[in-house]
């Protein structure tokens, strides 16, 4: 169970100056904790200790950042349990899918503890003309310097994990605002933190409101914006963010197309989709929202996928068999039911689900939806799938990038020629071929074009965004 109160950190020290951010379990609806509330003052003092600490992260050696790395994978394996009930209480999310976020959370840091000790340069050739006779080149990277990182509720610790993680291994000092409405997974890392020999001011992690948190992108000391949320917001936070840069990993309305080849294997195929659309409560930036299936096996496919989804078992996200937990709120539950309907009004068809009690929101297939209304082209961010057949390949991935967004799309097909055309003209940031376009391994680069978002994520890649390159030229004497 939660503690009774949590403080947060301030320059690696816990501080408990409030109890004023109340943290309520997702399914009872009661608050189960209380947190730590930073105002403008902890915030700006968090960011001038990273500033004060920039200079002792750079020199904090290779070694002893994967050192600290280490040991807070030692510290979460140890924490494991207590970690994943956390996750259960303040997101909602179903037991069995809170142990695999923690999982991901130990794979994530143990990667950083790899690359920490090869962030490596090169020797470069100059001498490409004979103007350049007798000069060497040489780069290396160096820490960007204090950083700033905001995270969603839905993975509240895989994706803290993937801003704090790579920050550690690059040497920059930085301050975490969590989502508020999920704050514990973050604040038991900074209790984990706190424990080992980084510099004084290296982290902070300050829960704080939306409104009260502008220093976290405007302040001009801080170096580098990464944020994970809401399209809408991330560029918006991108045009206040000034001369910093900005890492942004936003939404979608992943598509996953099915092939006729497809038709011996259906059952597996449908396994993962189901496991793509409806994966806690299908909450997540690449889960799978739009399904087109070859038209020879459309009506075959709908029915045992209709079957399937009308199974999953819905209820309180402590029970061992529970699939679909609540959503994070009562508020975007009804906000997603609002587009359920309004999609069935304008003459979609619904196949299973539809219903909504508070936050929970039945697991929901639709069809024959317009390609305009918000179900469709907008991101869900919900437990709702659309269905949709088509004839030609190439017509099925120009609907897969009719889309404002182009995170990650799923292609199942045995065709090698296909699977290479997707991925050379979809618009998008990944493709996976023969599984959903929910897929992710920690350290694989991740991230979208188009409206979802600027960089990428993936230990190594989100290194070099918090490195830069600096070059050395040395000219042999003569």
């Amino acid at each position: 169970m939660l503690k009774s109160s949590y403080p947060y950190y301030l320059a690696n020290v816990a501080k408990q100056p409030n109890t004023d951010l109340e943290v309520t379990d997702k399914y009872s609806g009661k608050v189960a904790t209380r947190v730590a509330l930073a105002d403008s003052k902890a915030i700006d003092a968090g960011i001038a200790a990273a500033v004060a600490a920039a200079e002792p992260m750079r020199e904090f050696a290779p070694y002893q950042r994967q050192a600290v790395l280490e040991h807070c994978v030692r510290r979460f394996r140890e924490r494991y349990d207590e970690l994943a009930m956390a996750l259960c209480i303040e997101a909602g999310k179903p037991i069995k899918d809170a142990r695999g976020e923690v999982t991901r959370l130990i794979d994530t840091f143990k990667v950083a503890a790899e690359e920490a000790v090869r962030i490596n340069g090169e020797v470069l050739n100059l001498e490409i003309s004979a103007r350049a006779k007798g000069y060497r080149g040489f780069t290396r990277r160096v820490p960007i310097g204090p950083c700033s990182f905001i995270s969603p509720f839905n993975f509240p610790l895989n994706l803290a994990a993937h801003k704090v993680a790579p920050g550690i291994a690059a040497g920059c000092p930085f301050v975490l605002k969590p989502a508020s409405r999920t704050p514990i997974g973050a604040l038991i890392i900074g209790e984990i933190l706190a424990e080992t020999d980084l510099p004084k001011g290296a982290f902070s992690i300050l829960p704080a409101h939306r409104d009260g948190a502008d220093l976290f992108t405007t302040d001009e000391r801080l170096k580098l914006l990464s944020f994970t949320g809401s399209p809408a917001v991330g560029w918006d936070l991108k045009a206040k963010a000034g001369k910093k840069k900005v890492v942004l990993e936003l939404g979608g309305n992943a598509a996953c197309v099915v092939e006729a080849d497809q038709r011996d294997r259906l059952d597996a195929v449908i396994e993962r989709i189901i496991f793509g659309a409806f994966y806690q409560s299908g909450q997540s930036c690449i889960g799978v929202q739009r399904i087109l299936v070859h038209a020879d096996i459309y009506d075959e496919f709908r029915k045992r996928f209709v079957a399937a989804t009308g199974k999953l078992v819905a209820g309180d996200p402590k029970d061992e068999k529970t699939f679909i937990g609540p959503m994070i709120d009562e508020k975007e539950a009804k906000r997603l039911d609002d587009w359920i309907q309004e999609a069935v009004k304008a003459g979609a068809k619904l196949l299973c689900g539809g219903k909504r009690d508070g936050a929970m929101l039945d697991a929901t297939v639709l069809e024959q939806v317009g390609p305009d209304q918000k179900v469709n082209c907008m991101e869900a961010f919900g437990p709702v799938a659309t269905l949709q057949p088509y004839t030609e390949f190439d017509q099925a991935l120009k609907i897969v990038d009719d889309s404002e967004f182009g995170l990650q799309a799923g292609i199942f097909c045995d065709d090698i020629n296909k699977a290479m055309r997707a991925w050379d003209r979809l618009d998008v940031g990944g493709v996976v071929i023969g599984d959903v376009p929910s897929f992710r391994v920690d350290n694989m680069p991740y991230g979208g074009v188009k409206d979802s978002g600027l960089g990428r994520e993936g230990i190594r890649y989100a290194i070099e965004d918090m490195t830069e390159l600096r070059l050395l030229v040395v000219r042999d004497h003569a």
